[in-house]
Formats: structure tokens, C-alpha cells, sequence
């Protein structure tokens, strides 16, 4: 294991580079000429493994049409992609759908788990979390014919950055039917103690739900400890699966009989599922809560990405992200700190997930600047520089020379050649 005995240098970056296990999984892995790319928690680098695979797939259409779909392997293609997601959670491949969207995926589990009653109806969030998970959430209240202001109850962050797990168990009440929270804070990348939280919701006989978005690819699972009742999550951040690639979910065993609350085809068992019955006949399974036919051309890339991961592992992955980030914190406090910038993020390794939170007062303009550097970061309001130095390729002297150029900037204050007005997409 590489030391946490950082020092400043450039020899030094790269020392630690040589010593890197993963440095050969680098070159899978398509650099942007020109570019330092520190954005993976946004979206992840083309892998040449993804290429093949989406290649491969074309070449199954052209050569086969139709016929594609009598093959056991493509007529279940998703059981390829769980098989290869199910060692990131710990979960077993039956439990795991690669299906829709984070959000259409939120409603399908929303649909099926949220039963309100008289007396148990509400629905716990969190004030920290990203505004489409809420989104869901206040539409299946009002769907529900209830009023959000009565039957969403938000747990408030402290500090404005983190969540206290005291404070999400105090909350689950009696009134309250069903918890969604984020594994991983999108601006904070504090990372939520999943399971001392699930037990308690299991404990009290509240559903319990996970947005895996930023922890997926990054950190580890323990699915068997942690035993939520469903569990959603992109695929286009760390697994790399390409911009709006299909999405994953997760449905705990025990509720395979369960009906799926939003019914589709591609749900339906596969012995009766060509035989076009209006009569639904869920798959006993996860995939009966697929909607819509397999996203082939989506689903193609995740499979080639995911055999990176299987190759590499998550142990070695966790080990590297969490070694990386402490460097990149390392000099932001010894080199960056007197130029107004501070970490944001939790900074105990069980706390944190892969991305390291820079603040300061300029950020969007700072992250402006960086962009005209170019290097990819991205931003977060109010004040927040998501960095991403991602294990499997981003090095140790690319975050070295990331710190050059946030020194340099903030020293000649190079931001203030840009507006604060906000873009599009930053």
C-alpha cells in the first residue's frame, strides 16, 4: 500500500505513479488530447473496452436483425451486465436490473414501495441531495393525492454540507412510510453510513431506498450487510458507460412477488411474454420491473466497462480513490489554502466517496478558468469545484499539475477575467 506520507515535487508524482497497480489501466482508457479530464463523478472517460463492445454489438444488428433476440444471451442481455455489477454491491445478479433512467427508475421503485396510509404516510428526504431525486419524490405525493408540504419531511443538513445519521433515525417516525437518500452527497462526497441507517429503517418497518449515483464504481457495496429494500444508480459517472447511458436498479429478493408498481413487457416472464397477454406476469425477479425492451446500444459500452472492473477489482479501485484524493487534499491544505481555497468534504477514508470538494468564494469562475487551462472540472453551487481524479486514469502527477494551475490561477487571479454569469452547463 503507497504511503500517506505526502510530499510537494513533481519526482514526487511520479514516483508514486511508477508504484501505481492501476497505472496500466490508464492507457484503456481514451484521453482528451490536450486535456486533464477531473470530471469522472460527472461523466466517465471512453474506455477502447466500451468501443469494442458497442462495435460488437453494431456488428451483431448488421449480421443478424431480428434474429438477435433468439439468442439466450441478447434475449436476457441485462443477466450479462448484473453478473458484472453484482461484485460492486455485493448483491446477488438476480436482484439487479440494467434498466431506464436514475429518475424513471426512483418512480418505478416509488410506485411499487410507497402504500400511504392514514397513519403512515410520509416520505423522507434529505435537504442536500440532487433536486431529481426530489423531483420524483414530490410527484408521487401528489399523484398519491397528497400535499408535499404535508407528506415529504426533509431532514436539514447541519453544516450545509453533510448529513447526520442521528439525525435521518430520529426523523423515521411513525408517520413515515419510506426513506430515499443519496450514498454519496454530490456536493460534499460525504458518504452516508448505509447501513447503521438501513437497520434502523428495517427496525422501525420503513421501506428503505438508496441513490447510488455517486458511490457506484467509486465504493464499494455490501449489499448482504447493508440490505436496503431497493437501490437506483447511473452508469455514465464512474462505470463509464457513455452520456445518458442506461441506468441501473436494485430490488431486494424478498420482493420478487412483489407486483411492480409501473408494469411493462419487458417485465412480463419470458415463457409468456410473446404470447401478448393483457394479463401482466411479472418476472420473479428484478427484471420484472423493466418497463421498456433493453437498451442494446447503452447497455453494450456498460458491459465493456464493467469487465475493467472485474478484471481490477473494487478493493484495488477504493484503494487507489481514496489515496489519490488524500494527495489532491494534502496540497490543497499545504498549497492552495492561503489563496482562499478549503476542502469541503468529509476527510476520514469511511466518510468520503471518490471526489474531493474544493471551495471557494469564486469557484464558478475559478472553474471557468480552469476549463481555459484546459482542464475539466465541474461546479456546484454555491461555491463548490468537484474534482475527480478517477482510479482507473488519472494519475498522481495529473493532480500535481491540476494544483500548479489552481496556484496560478488564484495568484494572478485569472478568474476575474471571467463573468460570474452562469452557463448552460458548467
Amino acid at each position: 500500500m503507497l504511503s500517506r506520507e505526502f510530499k510537494d515535487g513533481l519526482a514526487f508524482a511520479q514516483e508514486m505513479d511508477q508504484q501505481d497497480v492501476l497505472r496500466p489501466i490508464r492507457d484503456r482508457f481514451y484521453q482528451i488530447p490536450g486535456e486533464m479530464y477531473m470530471d469522472g463523478n460527472s461523466l466517465g472517460l471512453c474506455s477502447k473496452d466500451a468501443e469494442e463492445s458497442l462495435i460488437s454489438m453494431l456488428e451483431i444488428w448488421k449480421n443478424e436483425g431480428i434474429k438477435l433476440w433468439n439468442h439466450p444471451k441478447h434475449f436476457r442481455y441485462t443477466d450479462v451486465i448484473a453478473k458484472l455489477t453484482a461484485p460492486l454491491l455485493n448483491a446477488d445478479p438476480l436482484e439487479i436490473v440494467t434498466v431506464g433512467s436514475t429518475t424513471s427508475n426512483i418512480h418505478q421503485c416509488l410506485a411499487t414501495f410507497y402504500h400511504p396510509t392514514e397513519k403512515k404516510y410520509k416520505i423522507l428526504v434529505d435537504d442536500l441531495n440532487f433536486p431529481s431525486d426530489r423531483y420524483a419524490v414530490d410527484s408521487m405525493v401528489m399523484l398519491k393525492g397528497l400535499k408535499v408540504e404535508d407528506a415529504v419531511k426533509v431532514v436539514c443538513s447541519r453544516d450545509g454540507r453533510t448529513l447526520s445519521e442521528d439525525d435521518i433515525i430520529e426523523a423515521m417516525t411513525d408517520d413515515v412510510a419510506l426513506v430515499h437518500l443519496p450514498s454519496v452527497l454530490y456536493r460534499s462526497s460525504q458518504l452516508v453510513d448505509m447501513e447503521k441507517v438501513s437497520k434502523a429503517a428495517r427496525e422501525r418497518g420503513i421501506i428503505i431506498g438508496w441513490d447510488l449515483c455517486h458511490s457506484v464504481g467509486s465504493v464499494p457495496h455490501d449489499f448482504k450487510a447493508i440490505e436496503p429494500d431497493y437501490a437506483v444508480w447511473c452508469t455514465y459517472k464512474y462505470l463509464s458507460a457513455g452520456p445518458g447511458a442506461v441506468a441501473g436498479m436494485y430490488i431486494n429478493k424478498k420482493y420478487f412477488s412483489t407486483r411492480p408498481g409501473l408494469a411493462g413487457w419487458w417485465g412480463n416472464k419470458d415463457e409468456t411474454q410473446f404470447q401478448l397477454s393483457h394479463t401482466f406476469e411479472h418476472q420473479q425477479d428484478a427484471t420484472g420491473w423493466q418497463v421498456g425492451s433493453p437498451h442494446f446500444f447503452s447497455m453494450a459500452p456498460l458491459a465493456g466497462s464493467l469487465k475493467i472492473y472485474e478484471e481490477v477489482g473494487m478493493e484495488k479501485i477504493r484503494a487507489k480513490s481514496l489515496h489519490i484524493t488524500a494527495y489532491l487534499m494534502y496540497l490543497i491544505d499545504t498549497r492552495l489554502s492561503q489563496y482562499g481555497y478549503s476542502v469541503g468534504n468529509p476527510r476520514e477514508d469511511d466518510r468520503r466517496g471518490g471526489h474531493v470538494s474544493l471551495e471557494h468564494d469564486d469557484a464558478y469562475r475559478i472553474c471557468i478558468a480552469l476549463k481555459n487551462n484546459r482542464i475539466i472540472p465541474d461546479f456546484r453551487e454555491p461555491n463548490v469545484i468537484r474534482l475527480a481524479p478517477v482510479a482507473l486514469y488519472n494519475s498522481y502527477e495529473e493532480v500535481y499539475q491540476l494544483v500548479n494551475v489552481l496556484e496560478k490561477i488564484a495568484a494572478n487571479k485569472e478568474y476575474e477575467n471571467f463573468s460570474s454569469a452562469r452557463a448552460l452547463v458548467v
